[in-house]
């Protein structure tokens, strides 16, 4: 029997978030009824609240729907690990007895006796999820999948074609994917992040091996070619178990082959830029083939991804002006933004806008972040995002900017943000970060388009 088949009703704590909003939406999907709280309305909540979805945005006892407190034995409490310890709503649900799970304990649930492909990494997890959905998808297969961002192709971060295969987004934030027993599992990268839960690089690395443990008997894991694990190896150019190769760029689009175990696949196209990408395009492949997927519609598939918002998306891309919006929050991942930038447009001038995530974060990687953006052409900081956070003395955007060795460098404020860029004289503009900045790059699309 499901450890879910008992409950009609479910409460989500903090259901704007892009993994508890793929849960809602799946949940409701199912003709169960789902509510939730969320501090602020966001253009994700609204799509909620569009899909039938009861939200509200007051942290009180009386906004939870009667529903909801008049069948605890029916009803299901979820809750972030990002909700403060005074929450009003939580702490009454738990002193009521209602059965409470963390979001990732609930993906556990639903994912157990099912056949279930994860991608795990500090880095890629959530485009090479979405890439793998939808290789599953379009070749026909009955396929529930949870990303973690909203896919371009669809608009919703939930694929529900069926149930004989579930793709997850695997998160090592709080241990998260230590919940999951999945069958294929792959493993990016595990560069140090997350140091304010882990403490260090080994901790964290440790807690990887614990997941890759964590797969069936039967099962496989697929690692980048260089990790210090075993598993099928994914690589570019190299002698990994699959391997890209006879690479170029034909009209912004990679086209390459790809060498299996088995054979090779000639003449793949993939619209997203950047090497990192090319890799996550790999990664999912290789599951896909491994699944079973038809390699004669994996080619096709593949071209029609369209991507994930805000990875390396292009929300302007004229012959005389680009601007991409990029969730870029750690060294590696500016890094891999400069790279493909510098690939796809080689001659032209790069301002970046980088707004640095938690307070611990831009402490503990504070070098590595000036190495990567001093190789912009200009460089503008906006104030470090707190998210979970309370201020750390001395770290600040000005204390980073410091480290930063391109003397094209200045703090900015959100209020000046779309002027400055309006005068700017770099063709391609790069908006990074995961906090708030998704907002902002709005509000700069729309001065540039409105000044053309």
């Amino acid at each position: 029997m499901n450890k879910l088949d008992h409950i009609q009703n479910l409460y989500f704590i903090g259901i704007g978030g892009i993994g508890m909003s793929a849960l809602a939406r799946y949940f409701n999907a199912q003709a169960k009824f789902v509510a939730g709280y969320d501090r602020t309305p966001s253009e994700l909540t609204k799509k909620l609240e569009e899909e039938g979805i009861e939200l509200n945005y007051t942290d009180s006892v009386d906004a939870i729907p009667k529903r909801i407190l008049e069948n605890p034995e029916k009803s299901l409490v979820v809750y972030t690990p990002a909700i403060p310890k005074d929450h009003q709503q939580f702490n009454y649900l738990k002193a009521e007895s209602f059965e409470i799970v963390k979001r990732a304990r609930l993906l556990g649930m639903v994912t157990d006796h099912k056949y279930t492909l994860a991608v795990a990494g500090t880095h890629g997890k959530t485009t090479t999820t979405a890439i793998l959905g939808h290789l599953l998808k379009e070749t026909g297969a009955k396929v529930t999948a949870f990303l973690g961002g909203i896919s371009e192709d669809i608009q919703s971060n939930l694929i529900m074609q069926g149930d004989e295969v579930i793709v997850v987004e695997a998160d090592e934030f709080d241990r998260s994917f230590l919940n999951l027993s999945p069958n294929l599992a792959a493993i990016n990268s595990m560069d140090a992040d997350h140091l304010d839960i882990y403490g260090s690089k080994g901790e964290l690395e440790k807690t990887f091996r614990d997941f890759a443990a964590r797969i069936d008997k039967k099962g496989k894991l697929y690692i980048k070619n260089g990790l210090p694990l075993d598993g099928v190896t994914i690589g570019i150019n190299d002698e990994s178990n699959y391997s890209a190769y006879n690479i170029r760029i034909e009209d912004g689009t990679y086209v390459f082959d790809l060498r299996t175990p088995a054979s090779t696949i000639e003449d793949l196209r993939f619209n997203l830029p950047g090497k990192h990408n090319l890799l996550n395009a790999i990664t999912a492949l290789a599951m896909a083939i491994d699944f079973g997927s038809p390699t004669d519609g994996l080619a096709r598939a593949l071209y029609s991804f369209k991507g994930v918002k805000r990875r390396f998306t292009y929300k302007i891309k004229t012959e005389g002006l680009v601007l991409i919006d990029d969730y870029a929050h750690h060294p590696r991942e500016i890094d891999a933004v400069h790279q493909a930038v510098r690939e796809m447009y080689p001659n032209k001038k790069v301002l970046a806008v980088f707004q640095p995530h938690l307070f611990s974060r831009t402490r503990d990687f504070a070098e590595d972040f000036a190495s990567s953006l001093s190789k912009f052409d200009k460089i503008l900081l906006l104030d470090i995002y707190p998210a979970r956070e309370l201020p750390l003395e001395g770290i600040s955007s000005a204390w980073l900017l410091d480290m930063i060795s391109n003397p094209e460098k200045a703090l900015i404020s959100k209020e000046d943000l779309v002027e400055k860029m309006k005068s700017s004289e770099a063709e391609v503009l790069v908006m990074m970060g995961a906090g708030d900045i998704g907002e902002e790059v709005e509000k700069v699309k729309n001065a540039l388009l409105n000044e053309a």
